[in-house]
């Protein structure tokens, strides 16, 4: 064959593969036998191998290339990636539908009923997939939400993750990498031939095997990929429901678990939770609920997102794994806030693919409910990512002699009195100066949440506060290579990574800061909000600030000032003021001040009431603007934008290649504008 009999084999060869890929993976058909098509990937290969120069990045052969990697790059996301909060009996399903329904009503919506789609929760890890123009461009992990790790090469080598999508469409979408259960026993059986240690369960080997450095190492686990969600492109403009976005995924080449479901009312959400919970021990792939969402998009748009989670969508688990076992001692923790929170010390037990040895009580409260004892035999739960508890007390096992808890008067830690505050059920330390409330306090400032700096674990922290070298999270950036290096177990490198990584958070997003301060109710959700809503407004023009001007400005803001912020009530309004209102915590900001600290202000525009009342629909691609920021725009100017066209519109903005909702707008005689025009009306 000539160079041009080369090429065109090799297109047929590329178009052929992907073909059964997606008969195999998509529509769970096999057209062939798997011998012939390794045949035909054996073809592809070899005239790929003499003719290099046609060798392109969605071929199937470059699933696993590329050589192993020292680290994983970081990837700032370009849609937020949230996370559900859960529901874990009907009760609370159903409080969450009449959640929706009150929002709903509040915006003008007037529905009975809801219509959901649910989707089963598979248990493994989250992945965000970046296309353009149909090939695979990125691939990231979840991260903190903000910014993820890059792992192209590795997700590459799943055969279930198309290279190339059937359509040269732009977009993002979200999905769940999982390990069969099948591969998984076979996995463990040769580890333990091997006489290496088994793995705990699915998630974790997928997890691990997505960071490894090595892609061929990925590839060996042979992990596959259910992918459920598209978050950007302009594909979403002709989808009206979450059950049309499933379909459209399986039109573009993705697998998307086939168990999904329409249900017109709560009760149906209920049924369906019911029917999978008894087949979830059936299935060869690990769930732990499922995903229940408002099927409408318009409505969707409407219901938006709280600090943390979207208000549309949550996520309704399966009664936890249950198992029993010896409450050997309780220990006493004391949090950052200094609460004491009363731990169980188990005898160590399996539960849900992890060895337990430890489980939380809560309270006082929950210890004198359940009448807790030391030695008694308990059943403890863990549902998802939760922390073990103890949930019963089995009275006829209890021994002899069997020791009643009770909570201490004094700190555990530092010895100061403890008190019970009216109206809460935690008792806590009266001494702000607590060694260990300054000790959490620095490890909650230096976590991913927050600045997020690398090689301070609590171990690091613990050693800097015993030697003198930290009092709280400001002293961090006094410290010096010289101070690390007479530590026992730091040498010259890892002394000098840590001062590097301190200081490289001299410079630091304002929203981190925030929720690094570890101010009671205030996480990394509300810190945005925060920020976004009132702080940021007074400096647009300024690309960082002093830490002395950003402390003035946050507190001179009264509590009730704070509640008028959507997602931030009295309790997190009263929590802010006494924070800054604290001379520990003045005397702690003026350290940071001292250190010359700056923080970064983010570009949110000043809002206006220009476009006040006003619907828009976005369709099509615009010239000089993302729709992100068109969005950004339009909100902050106090319109609204829906993710459908009705009589109700008031603009569609349209760009390049629009969709069918054009073509709505027009027969509707919804005003149709341009960017430029947008821009004009701003």
């Amino acid at each position: 064959m000539n160079k041009s009999e080369v090429k065109n084999r090799i297109d047929k060869l590329k178009k052929e593969i992907a073909h059964h890929r997606y008969l195999y993976h998509v529509e769970d058909k096999q057209e062939i036998s798997e011998a012939a098509l390794d045949s035909l990937k054996h073809e592809l290969y070899e005239l790929e191998q003499k003719f290099p120069e046609f060798i392109t990045p969605d071929s199937p052969t470059q699933r696993v290339s590329g050589v192993a990697l020292d680290k994983f790059e970081k990837v700032k996301h370009q849609v937020s990636q949230w996370s559900f909060n859960d529901a874990f009996d009907e009760n609370e399903i159903k409080a969450f539908d009449e959640r929706v329904k009150r929002f709903l009503f509040q915006k003008g919506i007037k529905t009975k009923e809801v219509d959901y789609t649910v989707e089963l929760k598979i248990d493994g890890l989250h992945i965000v997939l970046t296309y353009e123009d149909g090939l695979l461009n990125i691939a990231a992990t979840r991260g903190d939400g903000k910014v993820g790790e890059n792992v192209t090469q590795n997700i590459r080598t799943i055969e279930s993750i198309p290279l190339k999508l059937r359509k040269p469409v732009t977009t993002i979408v979200e999905g769940e990498v999982w390990m069969s259960k099948k591969v998984f026993e076979k996995l463990n059986k040769q580890r333990q031939k091997a006489g290496k240690p088994v793995f705990a369960n699915p998630r974790n080997v997928a997890a691990g095997s997505i960071r490894q450095l090595d892609p061929k190492v990925t590839a060996s686990r042979k992990l596959d990929c259910y992918v459920y969600d598209i978050s950007a492109g302009d594909i979403l403009d002709d989808l009206e429901t979450q059950i049309g976005e499933l379909d459209a995924l399986k039109k573009l080449g993705f697998k998307v678990n086939k168990n999904y479901q329409s249900c017109k009312n709560i009760e149906e959400v209920i049924a369906y939770w019911k029917k999978w919970e008894k087949k979830k021990d059936s299935q060869d792939f690990w769930y732990d609920g499922v995903v229940v969402k408002v099927n409408n998009r318009a409505w969707q748009e409407v219901l938006g997102y709280t600090g943390k989670a979207p208000r549309w969508a949550i996520a309704f688990k399966f009664a936890a794994e249950q198992t029993t076992t010896v409450i050997e001692g309780i220990t006493v923790q004391v949090g950052r806030t200094g609460a004491l929170t009363p731990a169980a010390e188990l005898r160590p037990v399996q539960l849900a693919g992890t060895i337990v040895k430890r489980a939380t009580l809560h309270n006082i409260d929950q210890i004198e409910r359940l009448d807790i004892r030391i030695g008694d035999t308990v059943i403890i739960q863990k549902a998802g990512d939760i922390i073990p508890e103890v949930v019963e007390v089995l009275p006829k096992l209890r021994p002899k002699g069997a020791k009643k808890f009770v909570m201490p008067n004094k700190c555990p830690e530092c010895g100061s009195p403890v008190e019970r505050r009216e109206g809460e059920v935690a008792f806590y330390c009266t001494n702000a100066d607590c060694y260990a409330q300054r000790r959490r306090g620095v490890e909650h400032f230096v976590a991913k949440g927050a600045l997020n700096i690398e090689g301070l674990g609590p171990q690091i922290v613990d050693k800097l506060f015993q030697a003198g070298l930290i009092t709280d999270a400001a002293d961090l950036f006094a410290l010096t290579q010289e101070d690390l290096i007479t530590l026992e177990g730091f040498k010259e490198k890892s002394s000098k990574n840590i001062v590097e990584a301190v200081k490289a958070r001299k410079d630091i997003a304002m929203q981190k800061f925030l929720s690094g301060l570890g101010i009671k109710l205030v996480g990394t959700g509300v810190a945005e909000l925060i920020v976004k809503n009132l702080v940021a407004d007074n400096w647009e023009k300024k690309k960082t600030i002093a830490v002395r001007e950003f402390q003035k400005k946050i507190s001179g803001y009264q509590a009730d000032q704070w509640s008028n912020i959507e997602g931030i009530g009295p309790k997190v309004g009263e929590s802010i003021v006494s924070f800054f209102a604290d001379e520990q915590n003045k005397h702690l900001m003026a350290k940071f001040e001292e250190h010359s600290l700056k923080l970064q202000v983010p570009h949110v525009s000043k809002k206006s009431q220009k476009l006040a009342g006003k619907s828009f629909v976005l369709t099509g691609t615009l010239s000089s603007l993302s729709r992100e920021d068109a969005t950004e725009m339009i909100k902050n100017a106090g319109g609204k934008v829906s993710g459908s066209v009705s009589s109700k519109t008031d603009y569609v903005l349209a760009g390049e290649n629009p969709g069918s909702k054009l073509n709505k707008a027009e027969k509707l005689g919804v005003k149709i504008i341009s960017e430029s025009e947008l821009i004009a009306m701003l």
